[in-house]
């Protein structure tokens, strides 16, 4: 789930419109945002590599699981840039919802 939504980035879909399963819609405002984000980082973003899961991480909340995923760039590989989301359970299972992307 998280791999397919960095690809989606890395396609430019930062609105996710082919839709991921697992993961809830962007909105559009959402998705200019990370578009923005990403441009004003000024690297090319790159999909996932298996490493990325060395050094990402999520916290149980009590309610839900807060996800840090670290990305990555073809100039400088693990970059500062991070995708921060929630993952909840529903009726269909583990549900994803994206909030930032963005340097902390």
């Amino acid at each position: 789930m998280l791999c397919d939504i960095v690809r989606c980035f890395v396609e430019g879909d930062y609105a996710l419109s082919k839709g991921v399963d697992g993961v809830d819609p962007v909105s559009s405002e959402k998705a200019q945002h990370i578009r923005d984000a990403l441009e004003d980082y000024g690297a090319t973003l790159v999909e996932l590599p298996e490493t990325t899961w060395e050094t990402s991480v999520a916290q149980w909340t009590g309610d839900f699981w807060d996800v840090f995923v670290d990305l990555w760039t073809a100039e400088e590989g693990q970059s500062d840039l991070v995708l921060q989301g929630r993952v909840t359970e529903s009726e269909d299972g583990a549900r994803f919802s994206i909030h930032l992307v963005y340097v902390p």
